[in-house]
């Protein structure tokens, strides 16, 4: 006796509806941060604590030259952690909205904290940086961010005033003249042991033009801002947590494993 077929399209349909919904709230819901930010931001801004400035010193922050310090035994769990280099997942993979910038295999992101999210697998993997950067206020993402040979970020601005990111190198390649970042207008180079911090709301793009990795402790903390500017930075970055821009990395950072 044939077998019933069984009609598969309406629940195809009900999933593509599903699909074409969720596409619409993001874009309504990036379309509404992308308004609301400039003023935010601006507010932000005005109130700072800090300088609002491109790149800041690193003087401003008291974590800092402890973050420094230790930064040999940091570099030796990123590089434990390269051992497994083809199982770490682009940045695209875990966000896809970072797809536009992120491009194939380029760069590459473990994450231990994510969107103000710990990872404990991970850190468990790697427990001095765990340990390290959990002393620090504020802290909302801490990733080891591999760029490959010959990779281009192309430029491009953050999502907001209310994080601030920094740098500490790990691995450089010789020849700051071929692997830089551009911030607003100037160039920079990284050190081996040394932070950058900035504000990457201002235009920057990043460019490994070197037969090397460049391997940097990628940090995004708040920023310190008086009132009322605080009580924006909480609500614009609380949205921002909430939006499918993050919920849908939380899911892919959930999914994977090394």
């Amino acid at each position: 006796m044939a077998q019933p077929q069984i009609d598969t399209a309406p629940k195809d349909l009900n999933k593509r509806r599903r699909s074409a919904f969720a596409e619409i709230r993001r874009n309504a819901v990036v379309g509404t941060g992308k308004r609301l930010r400039r003023t935010f931001d601006a507010l932000i801004g005005r109130y700072s604590v800090i300088p609002n400035v491109p790149v800041l010193s690193r003087k401003e922050f008291d974590w800092a030259p402890a973050l420094e310090n230790e930064w040999e035994a940091i570099r030796d769990e990123a590089m434990a952690v390269l051992n497994h280099r083809n199982k770490i997942p682009p940045l695209s993979t875990i966000s896809p909205d970072h797809a536009r910038i992120a491009k194939g295999d380029d760069w590459r992101s473990f994450f231990l904290w994510g969107y103000g999210f710990r990872i404990d697998e991970n850190c468990e993997r790697c427990p001095k940086t765990a340990e390290i950067v959990e002393r620090i206020p504020g802290l909302q993402t801490a990733m080891f961010s591999i760029l490959a040979p010959g990779a281009h970020i192309p430029p491009h601005r953050g999502v907001t005033k209310a994080i601030i990111n920094c740098h500490l190198a790990l691995v450089t390649p010789a020849g700051a003249e071929n692997c830089w970042i551009r911030i607003d207008r100037d160039r920079y180079g990284w050190r081996n042991g040394e932070t950058l911090i900035f504000d990457d709301t201002f235009e920057h793009e990043v460019r490994n033009a070197t037969d090397e990795d460049r391997i940097v402790l990628l940090l995004q903390v708040s920023r310190p801002v008086r009132f009322p500017g605080n009580l924006a930075a909480k609500l614009f970055f609380g949205a921002v947590r909430r939006s499918p821009f993050i919920s849908d990395a939380r899911e892919n950072l959930r999914d994977w494993r090394l």
